[in-house]
């Protein structure tokens, strides 16, 4: 089993940044992949950054130049550094883990919003 408990989100400005973090705990050794998605009300979820063991990181185009996902393994801790928000970009944004055994894991999530 792994847990996952997202920080970080909170209200900005257009223009402004923000720092998610996602601690990681319990069998962390078998992560393989880490990743950020986000859904906005009445959309479905959706792939944000995704970081895989030894991989390069994956962007969805929206992302892509700024957002950033970077993970630190002595903190057991992954990041997405957002800068550049829109209000396009308010959200709740999930950290998602999976595992080499396929199974897949969840934080409670954190709400992003971008608003003047």
């Amino acid at each position: 089993q792994v847990q996952l408990v997202e920080s970080g989100g909170g209200l900005v400005q257009p223009g402004g940044s923000l720092r998610l973090s996602c601690a990681a705990s319990g069998n962390i050794f078998s992560i393989n992949t880490m990743a950020w998605y986000r859904q906005a009300p009445g959309k479905q979820r959706e792939l944000v950054a995704a970081k895989t063991n030894g991989g390069s990181p994956n962007y969805a185009d929206s992302a892509k130049g700024r957002f950033t996902i970077s993970r630190d393994n002595a903190k057991n801790t992954v990041y997405l550094q957002m800068s550049s928000l829109k209000p396009e970009d308010t959200a709740v944004y999930y950290c998602y883990a999976a595992d080499r055994f396929a199974n897949s894991y969840w934080g409670q999530g954190t709400q992003v919003t971008v608003s003047s």
